[in-house]
């Protein structure tokens, strides 16, 4: 079996959560007897087809972006002539211009789509692209989603329940090495200790503005790693707290992750806003015995984060929660470590990239068969 995927974005360019989805289910498709390619988008394309790993992408080059999505006059074009080769399409949302690749290009083959997000911060152009949008949903023979929670919360989702199905995402442990005794000792020497981590694009929804105010009166340090549209705003907002201990890395190198995820206290993610659909960088944490604290969005984050189990789960843009959260793991250290470690068995119990793969197959297989 041979299955396209089709994103805005890809490995080597992001490393962001579905980026991370999608390598995973390419490369242990391979156990399924699938082989898999990605076609996605790039402002600098590396060539035009290339070996990731175990499977090829396929770049186009993005001519603009507009509202973070990037739009390409080759991609329709390119997309016709590559598209036959696959058995099927498995198409990534939120990306309004791949519905339209999908839609132009009148591909008619197998469709999954895995909905990994509703579209919520672009309130004007989501009402625009909505016709699009049912149009595409419509056209797939079957809609994925990340968690039941988000099956029964989606808007959009309620519409398409006769043919939407939950399925868990999961991370495959082997692709995550060990830090280098370089990358430990680097981040040990700048870092105070106990150190709270968020990890993740620093953009609105995520809540970090949030975490900064939790930060006031709490003895502890705070390591923000990642970069994006709002590191500016949220230094700015940091340096007038005056504290030495808020450290901002921008974006960082695999090595550096693994690195502070391994010497963190405890994960934060305090996100507000539903594009915050599952959280993967908690099942980075978990599969590393870290305790957890999320929001609690009606998403998947707090089933990945299963309260006063794995973590804590605090209301969203409440800053109050969120340093009583972090101080009362702070002062509990045995509970905080139980924590950690029943984190890391929901993990291999729930989120392992093997039974994501195995789901996905069977999917593939359905849909194949009613075809």
């Amino acid at each position: 079996m041979k299955v396209l995927h089709v994103y805005k974005t890809y490995y080597p360019d992001t490393y962001g959560g579905v980026e991370q989805v999608i390598r995973h289910l390419a490369n242990g498709g391979k156990r399924h007897g699938i082989e898999s390619e990605v076609f996605t988008f790039s402002h600098a394309p590396k060539a035009e087809r290339f070996k990731f790993e175990k499977h090829f992408v396929t770049q186009v080059k993005t001519n603009i972006e507009l509202s973070s999505a990037p739009f390409s006059l080759k991609a329709i074009s390119k997309f016709k002539e590559i598209a036959p080769k696959f058995d099927l399409i498995h198409y990534h949302h939120p990306f309004p211009y791949g519905d339209v690749v999908k839609l132009l290009s009148a591909i008619k083959k197998p469709s999954i789509v895995t909905y990994h997000s509703d579209i919520v911060r672009q309130r004007i152009l989501k009402y625009v692209y909505a016709p699009v949008q049912n149009l595409f949903l419509n056209s797939m023979d079957r809609i994925v989603c990340t968690s039941h929670a988000y099956l029964q919360t989606s808007p959009v989702l309620r519409k398409y329940k006769h043919k939407a199905e939950p399925v868990s995402l999961g991370l495959d442990t082997s692709v995550f090495a060990t830090p280098s005794p370089q990358a430990i000792k680097k981040w040990r020497a700048q870092i105070q200790q106990p150190f709270f981590l968020f990890l993740g694009a620093l953009r609105n929804y995520k809540g970090v503005a949030t975490l900064l105010e939790a930060a006031r009166g709490l003895d502890v340090g705070l390591v923000i790693a990642g970069g994006g549209s709002d590191l500016n705003r949220l230094q700015a907002k940091a340096k007038n707290l005056k504290r030495k201990d808020i450290h901002f890395t921008g974006r960082i190198e695999e090595d550096d992750k693994i690195a502070l995820l391994e010497l963190c206290y405890g994960l934060v993610l305090p996100s507000h806003l539903r594009s915050e659909a599952f959280g993967i960088v908690q099942l980075e944490a978990a599969m590393r015995a870290k305790p957890l604290i999320c929001t609690e969005l009606g998403t998947g984050t707090s089933y990945v984060n299963e309260h006063g189990t794995t973590g804590l789960v605090v209301p969203p843009k409440d800053p109050d929660a969120l340093r009583a959260a972090m101080r009362f793991l702070l002062a509990h250290r045995e509970i905080a470590e139980r924590m950690g470690e029943e984190a890391e068995k929901r993990f291999n119990r729930l989120f392992s990239a093997e039974r994501m793969c195995n789901d996905y197959a069977r999917i593939y297989a359905e849909v194949l068969d009613g075809y």
